[in-house]
C-alpha cells in the first residue's frame, strides 16, 4: 500500500529539488508564451511552438497547462501580478499606497501608479486577448473577466475614496466614478501613450493622475 512499511504509516515522498525544477520549467513555458502570444498573436501560436521557444517537450506544456486557453490565462494572471505567487493585486505591496493614502487625490495619484505599472507589464497581454477574443470563444470569455475584474478594481478604489474626507465631485456620483476609472484603468492607454506615442512613464503617470482627479474630485 502507498505511504505503508513494515506496518508504519509513513509521510508521501516530497523532493524539493524535483519542485524546484518544476517550477522553472512553469516558469520559462509561461515567458515563452508571454512572448510568442504578443509578438505572433494567440490564433498563430500553438503549443508546440511555446515547447519548442521554452526548450521543453509539448506534452510537458499540455501536461502543467491542460489547454492553449488556461496558458493564455496564467500569461495574464503574471503579467498582472509580476509573478506567480497566489496574492491578489490589492494586496500587493505595489498596490498599498492606494490603502495608505492620506486624502482622495493622493489615493487617486497612487492608483495612477499602479495602473502605469500593470500597463507596463500587461499592456500587450491585454491586446493580444482583445484581438484573439473575436474568433476563440474561450478567450471571449476571459476578455469578459478582464473586463469585470478591471471594474472590480475601480469599485474597490471608489469605495476607498469614499472612506477617506471629502466629496466626490457633485455630478460623479458613486457609480459615474466607478466608470470613469474603469475607462482609465484600461492598460490600452498606456499602450498609446507610452508604447505607441513615446511618452515617459511619469509622464503617462502624472497625466493620469490628473484625469482621474479632474474626473472624480473636480476643483
Amino acid at each position: 500500500m502507498a505511504g505503508v512499511k513494515d506496518g508504519k504509516a509513513t509521510r508521501p515522498y516530497r523532493s524539493a529539488v524535483r519542485e524546484e525544477s518544476a517550477r522553472r520549467t512553469r516558469q520559462a513555458v509561461v515567458r515563452a508564451a508571454t512572448d510568442l502570444f504578443v509578438t505572433r498573436g494567440y490564433a498563430a501560436t500553438s503549443l508546440a511552438d511555446v515547447a519548442a521557444e521554452a526548450g521543453v517537450a509539448r506534452p510537458t506544456v499540455f501536461a502543467v497547462f491542460g489547454s492553449k486557453a488556461a496558458l493564455l490565462r496564467q500569461v495574464l494572471d503574471e503579467a498582472l501580478a509580476g509573478d506567480d505567487e497566489p496574492v491578489p493585486v490589492a494586496r500587493r505591496p505595489w498596490f498599498q499606497p492606494v490603502w495608505e493614502a492620506a486624502d482622495q487625490g493622493a489615493a487617486l495619484d497612487a492608483y495612477a501608479g499602479v495602473c502605469t505599472l500593470i500597463g507596463h507589464r500587461a499592456a500587450g497581454v491585454f491586446e493580444t486577448v482583445r484581438r484573439a477574443a473575436d474568433e476563440a470563444p474561450e478567450v471571449a470569455e476571459l476578455w469578459e473577466t478582464l473586463l469585470r475584474n478591471r471594474r472590480a478594481g475601480a469599485d474597490m478604489v471608489v469605495d476607498r475614496l469614499l472612506s477617506l474626507d471629502g466629496p466626490l465631485r457633485p455630478d460623479a456620483g458613486t457609480g459615474r466614478a466607478v466608470d470613469a476609472l474603469w475607462f482609465y484603468n484600461d492598460p490600452a492607454h498606456y499602450a498609446a501613450l507610452v508604447q505607441r506615442c513615446g511618452w515617459t512613464e511619469e509622464s503617462f503617470r502624472r497625466w493620469l493622475a490628473a484625469r482621474m482627479r479632474d474626473a472624480l474630485l473636480g476643483a
